[in-house]
């Protein structure tokens, strides 16, 4: 690219505390059609980091206060995953190795050389532009940027490009089939199969068969053969969801497959191979099952090469923004909704909450919002109305419900709150509102035990 050129090919951010090397490297880049940004020492660097992450950081080492070791380090944990090229006048073997253990994309010694400064950082800014387009679908799922959320993207993110076997562990309704999928859309089996498999779904006598598949006459009901999901997954990944749930029969047979790539279709006289790359994931905890018995030991160690952890919501409570916004643009596109703010109110209202289905129950709590809540706006009260204030009778009562009688009086009465707040206690408006005589309300109300709430409105003389 020549200079002069409109198009830009990246950003560059240069940090080396002379200056002189600083001027060389901008005018070079700049001639090849980069913006080049500067900073003299680490800090400065994690300043600028913070306003807006180049495409590309070339590091000195040698720095007063912070070196660049240092500040890349600072920048893995910060959550930085820009290509870093380390440039120094002190090169050798251990160097260049240690700041490949912290994430350097290469590492280039001084006097710096013209071309390979340029093809590092042209290899290196090509190379993170496919990686961010390839990690789009899965950042589009995977919503939150708090230091929880960033810590598990900057984990699975290392971890796909490998082909080691990967074990995500995490509460029900964290996202761990999402995880699953962006690991093997991240990874170099992105164009081959992923094949998922329920292990808790599928009945204990027919696992082995899924998995591993049959012979027409190997078992009764056995008409046809059969290829199991490893076949179908041969080349790409499997995701082996509630693998906690597996008889130790089945636990045996996936050991084999890990160990030597074999697999043994059920009444089958040879084995076939195939390369899998295998993604586990469980809500029970493995360790404790090994030492009742119920799992084996050699097959977690085996499953459990690089660690994943999925962080309940209640330990990243600060993107339930994030979170709320992105489920009203989803369902308002899908499920021609229509979309509808959540007053600042109500986003803390839900952070108040204990979510014990994780962020899959709040996902199910929005779209039930922008279906009852009157109005533009979800309000806070709206979210009393829809989830309780841990009063009886309010939230989950329909859940709770165990005849259609009980249904339907649970939601005669949540209707009745409901509109009784939106006219601030005034049961003559709320009876004109809902259409029905006052006598009726108050009959309404008595029946369900509805009170007024304390210090709020009501007819005037009304007796509370």
């Amino acid at each position: 690219m020549s200079a002069g050129s409109d198009a830009v090919r990246g950003v560059v951010l240069v940090v080396d505390d002379e200056s002189s090397i600083r001027d060389s490297l901008r005018m070079i880049l700049e001639f090849e059609g980069y913006r080049v940004e500067e900073a003299a020492s680490g800090r400065e660097a994690l300043v600028r980091l913070g306003k807006a992450p180049p495409d590309a950081v070339l590091l000195d080492i040698k720095m007063p206060e912070m070196d660049g070791l240092d500040a890349l380090t600072a920048f893995r944990e910060r959550g930085y995953d820009m290509p870093v090229v380390i440039i120094t006048g002190h090169g050798d073997v251990s160097t260049a190795v240690e700041a490949t253990r912290r994430g350097a994309y290469d590492f280039i010694e001084k006097p710096l050389e013209r071309d390979r400064v340029l093809v590092s950082l042209r290899n290196a800014v090509e190379s993170y532009r496919l990686r961010r387009e390839a990690i789009a679908p899965a950042a589009d799922e995977i919503i939150g940027s708090s230091a929880a959320m960033r810590q598990l993207r900057s984990t699975f993110e290392k971890a796909a490009p490998t082909p080691a076997t990967v074990l995500i562990t995490g509460e029900s309704g964290t996202g761990k089939e999402l995880v699953a999928a962006a690991i093997h859309r991240l990874s170099a089996r992105a164009q081959k199969p992923l094949v998922q498999v329920n292990c808790a779904a599928i009945p204990e006598e027919l696992i082995e068969s899924e998995l591993f598949g049959h012979e027409k006459g190997s078992f009764t009901g056995a008409v046809r053969k059969q290829l199991g999901k490893f076949i179908a997954a041969d080349g790409g990944t499997i995701f082996l969801d509630e693998v906690g749930d597996m008889s130790a029969r089945t636990q045996a047979k996936v050991l084999r497959v890990l160990q030597s790539g074999e697999v043994e279709p059920v009444g089958a006289q040879r084995t076939a191979t195939v390369d899998v790359r295998v993604v586990a994931a469980t809500n029970r905890n493995l360790e404790e099952a090994i030492a009742a018995g119920d799992f084996r030991e050699d097959l977690f160690y085996r499953l459990n090469v690089i660690p994943v952890r999925t962080p309940p919501l209640r330990e990243h409570l600060e993107d339930i923004p994030e979170l709320v916004d992105y489920f009203v643009r989803v369902y308002a596109r899908t499920n021609n909704y229509r979309g509808k703010d959540f007053e600042p109110e109500a986003l803390e209202r839900l952070r108040t909450l204990p979510w014990k289905g994780n962020v899959r129950e709040l996902k199910n709590v929005v779209e039930r919002l922008l279906i009852l809540a009157p109005g533009e706006t979800v309000r806070a009260q709206d979210v009393v109305v829809s989830l309780g204030d841990g009063r009886p009778g309010l939230g989950g009562a329909l859940a709770a419900a165990k005849t259609l009688r009980e249904f339907r009086a649970s939601a005669e009465k949540l209707f009745l709150v409901r509109k009784l707040r939106e006219n601030d206690w005034n049961v003559t408006a709320t009876a004109k509102a809902i259409d029905t005589p006052r006598s009726n309300l108050y009959k309404k109300m008595e029946q369900y035990e509805i009170a007024r709430e304390s210090g709020v409105g009501g007819d005037a003389g009304e007796l509370p």
